[in-house]
């Protein structure tokens, strides 16, 4: 029976999590859920695994749930400080972090520190940390398991591979809602439009991200750590189906690729069990279905965010931790309607041009980056 804790409960991959979780009783147990402000949803998934304790980022949405989670036996924590002391727990052996932002970094190291395996959603602990956190990893001994589709499906083909034999890996993209949309288009693009996606069902700071491609490049560099790779090793290449979800191509020109559905259920699995495979019945590919894959280049004329993450990835240094800022709050500012889609990756080129470009040694050295970035953005815009 192996322990859990859920960082972001109540999103996505969460929800996702759970329903895994929910279906093997007898392999998992629920202690730990977190959410930044759905207490509905959150009170709903402890009557239903009764954990030891929740935390709650936004204190405002907590009045009149105490009482309720009190009768559970449940305590509750709330603030960022509510969530850091549940990621220092030690009575579990997993930590899922589906966390969305820069705020999954600091729980991502507590659980290193406490030799857990983190099962990895939130891309932005690599992005913006990622030599910190494979250094503590390594140095802790603790593993770190993705569970982006994309990340799991390159860890899976290169299972009893080695090392030296990766020539190189390609992240697939669905492409997004815009793909055949024309640039000069970009600029009437509505919120709604562009949390339409065509295949996957992600929070809307992810789907917006996907859009724009930036959720591409952002698991470009999360791949560079986690596969301890050379920029030029990593490619992308559209695939609108989503049907393959990556390759690895190999020294001697073998690619393996890893198939099916769009399901995040899958990769959350693998991610819990590794690296054993625990059966289940999730909705197989029916090749009698699949009529044609399609592949073709991305365009970063078009798709500006993806070369800006490439771009970051080949300067180093605090460059990602600007990407990566910069672009959370040019995305807010969308779907606020404060600005219009176009001007997302412009933002972002602005913050890198012009935000201070350094090697950083410390966690609170980045996150003192991350702070001077989000002010200047939105003291321009």
């Amino acid at each position: 029976m192996k322990r859990i804790s859920v960082f972001g409960s109540t999103g996505s991959i969460g929800t996702n999590t759970l329903d895994v979780v929910a279906r093997n009783r007898e392999a998992f147990e629920i202690r730990y859920l977190t959410t930044y402000q759905n207490v509905a949803l959150l009170f709903e998934q402890a009557e239903k695994f009764k954990p030891q304790a929740v935390a709650i980022f936004d204190e405002s949405k907590v009045a009149g749930f105490f009482p309720r989670f009190k009768e559970l036996g449940v305590e509750v924590l709330t603030g960022y400080e509510g969530l850091l002391e549940i990621s220092k727990k030690e009575d579990v052996e997993i930590v899922v972090n589906a966390l969305v932002g820069a705020v999954g970094l600091r729980p991502t190291m507590n659980a290193i520190q406490k030799n857990r395996r983190i099962a990895l959603a939130n891309k932005e602990t690599l992005v913006i940390g990622g030599h910190l956190v494979m250094e503590k990893a390594k140095a802790c001994n603790a593993e770190i398991i993705p569970i982006d589709s994309e990340h799991s499906a390159i860890l899976q083909c290169i299972v009893g591979e080695r090392d030296a034999d990766i020539q190189r890996i390609v992240l697939t993209a669905s492409g997004g809602p815009f793909r055949n949309k024309k640039k000069e288009e970009f600029s009437n693009i509505t919120v709604a439009e562009a949390l339409n996606h065509p295949n996957w069902s992600m929070g809307n700071k992810i789907t917006i991200d996907s859009a724009t491609l930036m959720n591409k490049g952002l698991e470009v560099i999360e791949a560079f750590w986690l596969f301890n790779l050379k920029p030029e090793e990593v490619d992308v290449v559209v695939h609108p189906q989503s049907i393959i979800h990556s390759f690895v191509e190999f020294n001697d020109g073998s690619l393996k690729a890893q198939l099916g559905l769009p399901d995040m259920r899958v990769p959350i699995q693998y991610a819990l069990t590794f690296p054993v495979r625990m059966p289940a019945n999730f909705p197989r590919l029916d090749f009698n279905e699949l009529y044609k894959l399609t592949f073709e280049q991305p365009d970063t004329e078009k798709f500006l965010s993806l070369k800006l993450a490439f771009d970051a990835l080949r300067e180093g240094g605090s460059a990602p931790v600007i990407l990566n800022a910069s672009n959370e709050e040019a995305v807010n500012l969308f779907l606020t309607k404060r600005i219009n889609f176009d001007q997302i990756p412009i933002i972002v080129e602005d913050a890198l041009a012009n935000c201070n470009l350094k090697n950083y040694d410390s966690v609170e050295d980045l996150m003192s980056c991350d702070k001077y970035t989000r002010e200047f953005v939105l003291s321009k815009y």
